[in-house]
């Protein structure tokens, strides 16, 4: 009896030392993360959306993290490119994904060029829905969405041009199926990025564009370069007030999108240097000239989360939106 109590006392003894040796190394990981500048990855190139959100949260984490958190732009691919890139670098948390469900969910689920599905990343924490709206290049007689549906219909015969940040990205993908909803057959044009496509919105190379809202948007519609017609949302940040809902619209009103974006590691990173990236996010979440800032490019902010868990949850409810939306186009998800 007394050397199976030893056993046991012995077994205890070895199993606590192993769980405090664990733990004490898993803190001396997190205090000792970073020690060296960050990578954080944009699927998409320099001027557009994501580009723009990711400036400002950079410049925060970095003084949050006190290192340097270097930006690359890698656009091409619908955001293949980039989510390659961040799953090719070692899972040690110092590459990091400005990505959305366009790059993360939707590429592998429609692509079969994406060698990766959705669970080979894991979600940080997330940080905004975006605003997205259409736009029309100047000339077409419309000012209100309605008034555009009917131009187009007058003349469908000679099918509408309408570009966006890439092939099945969520854009291309409203884009179709308005173009179902309304019987019209809109000829989409593919970019590898927004700032692309905007640009040929305003230089009147294609008819209109699915794209997530930019403040600088405005100022080109102030030059009488494109006009905004609507935004798929039904309510909108303080700062876009001036954008119509989509509600306003008496032929599609029920049409609403947003698009989430988080930050994103790859799948087996350290846990205890995801949440020292996490608690950088949330800080950055936390700032009212951050969050000022971002609603004025046309974010609803989110709120800062504290947990693992929480980020799977939110991880969990996006992939099931967008598969709900592949079902209602009548697309099949590559990824089981």
């Amino acid at each position: 009896m007394q050397a199976m109590n030893r056993r046991h006392l012995l077994q205890y003894a070895a199993a606590t030392a192993t769980s405090f040796a664990f733990v004490h190394t898993a803190a001396r990981a997190a205090e000792g993360f970073p020690t060296k500048p960050l990578s954080l990855v944009v699927p998409y190139p320099a001027g557009g959306a994501s580009d723009a959100a990711a400036r400002i949260f950079g410049e925060s984490i970095s003084q949050s993290l006190r290192q340097q958190v270097v930006v690359e732009n890698l656009g091409g691919g619908t955001g293949l490119i980039g989510a390659n890139k961040v799953l090719a670098a070692p899972a040690d948390g110092y590459t990091f994904f400005h990505g959305s469900a366009n790059e993360v969910f939707l590429a592998p689920m429609l692509n079969s060029a994406a060698r990766y599905k959705p669970q080979d990343f894991m979600l940080a924490a997330p940080i905004s829905e975006a605003t997205i709206v259409l736009m029309v290049r100047n000339g077409i007689p419309a000012t209100t969405l309605d008034e555009f549906i009917d131009y187009a219909r007058k003349g469908k015969d000679k099918p509408l041009t309408y570009g966006s940040v890439g092939v099945d990205s969520i854009y291309h993908l409203m884009g179709d199926a308005l173009a179902a909803r309304l019987g019209l057959p809109f000829l989409h044009v593919p970019y590898k990025g927004g700032a692309p496509a905007l640009q040929d919105v305003a230089g009147g190379q294609v008819d209109f564009a699915i794209l997530p809202y930019q403040a600088s948007f405005d100022g080109m519609q102030q030059q009488g370069r494109l006009k905004i017609l609507t935004s798929f949302s039904k309510t909108l940040p303080e700062a876009l007030r001036h954008i119509p809902l989509i509600s306003q619209s008496k032929q599609v009103a029920d049409f609403e999108h947003t698009i989430g974006g988080g930050y994103f590691v790859k799948k087996g990173s350290p846990a205890d240097r995801v949440a020292v990236l996490r608690k950088a996010i949330g800080e950055a979440l936390a700032k009212p000239e951050i969050r000022t800032r971002l609603e004025a490019e046309g974010r609803t902010v989110a709120q800062p989360i504290s947990s693992q868990a929480q980020a799977d949850q939110a991880f969990e409810r996006q992939q099931v939106r967008l598969t709900q939306l592949l079902q209602a186009l009548g697309r099949k998800s590559l990824v089981a």
